[in-house]
């Protein structure tokens, strides 16, 4: 079921992108209920819309039906976040978040495949990690960005949704503290924005631990000829996936606002240790 609504989501997208007038700085969709063409459980759907509801990023919303569907268009606008996001050294990437509906497809199938915790890193306004919550993952959002976080610990409130918000350098964190089992890291950032020196160091950490077996390591790669840099395969993340032996066992396409104006949407990609 997964793999069809990351289809059928893929499909909305772009009959989205073809009639949408709008001149937000952001913008994306979610299905207003469930259908045949979009499945999803009803509970978790309310609190998809609730988590855009109570995110000041977001500024407007109305109803539109696309392919057959009623979908909530919500825009918005992260400028003054993004600008914030940059100011870190350490930083990887600027916060360009993952649409809220792809973030929940993304959790969902990270619980598929019978992981118990979700750790996402760079997790910006923390929705991967939210989604992962009301999936009843043990969560942890990792963001450098402390503007980011109070956003998130304010969504925590509003929502009483505690998805374990933690302002902190990824690569300086200590995750033994988190007493993790099998877990499931989200790597945020694209290999060539600098996503690929974090991911480096997360998984120096957990090849010198016993939880190697049993971790997977999700990373948000492109298509984009204009973002990839040579001729890497895997989304752009062949190299690193090689020098650490990982092995992909699932890829998940899915709409994110940085691809909003692309034909490709972006490629989620599940690795483990061999």
């Amino acid at each position: 079921m997964l793999d069809r609504l990351a289809e059928n989501l893929g499909t909305l997208k772009q009959e989205f992108v073809k009639t949408y007038d709008g001149h937000a700085h952001i913008q994306e969709i979610i299905p207003s209920c469930s259908s045949e063409f979009f499945p999803i459980n009803e509970s978790h759907l309310k609190l998809l819309h609730e988590f855009i509801k109570k995110n000041p990023i977001y500024h407007n919303s109305y109803e539109k039906k696309i392919a057959g569907t009623l979908c909530t268009v919500y825009e918005g606008d992260i400028n003054e976040y993004w600008l914030n996001s940059i100011k870190h050294g350490s930083s990887c990437q600027p916060f360009y978040p993952t649409w809220v509906i792809s973030a929940y497809i993304a959790a969902s199938i990270a619980k598929s495949l019978d992981y118990k915790e979700l750790i996402d890193i760079g997790s910006g306004d923390g929705r991967i990690a939210y989604c992962s919550k009301i999936l009843d993952l043990q969560s942890t959002s990792i963001e450098i960005d402390d503007v980011l976080v109070e956003l998130q610990n304010n969504i925590v409130s509003t929502t009483n949704i505690n998805f374990n918000p933690i302002c902190a350098d990824a690569i300086e964190f200590d995750y033994s503290t988190l007493n993790l089992s099998f877990p499931v890291f989200f790597i945020g950032g694209l290999p060539q924005m600098g996503g690929d020196v974090l991911a480096k160091n997360i998984i120096d950490k957990i090849s010198n631990t016993n939880l190697k077996k049993n971790t997977c390591i999700v990373f948000a790669g492109t298509h984009s000829k204009r973002q990839l840099s040579g001729n890497q395969s895997v989304g752009g993340w062949s190299s690193l996936i090689d020098s650490h032996c990982l092995q992909v066992i699932k890829t998940s396409l899915l709409p994110t606002i940085w691809t909003f104006d692309q034909i490709s949407d972006t490629p989620y990609i599940y690795t483990k240790f061999n």
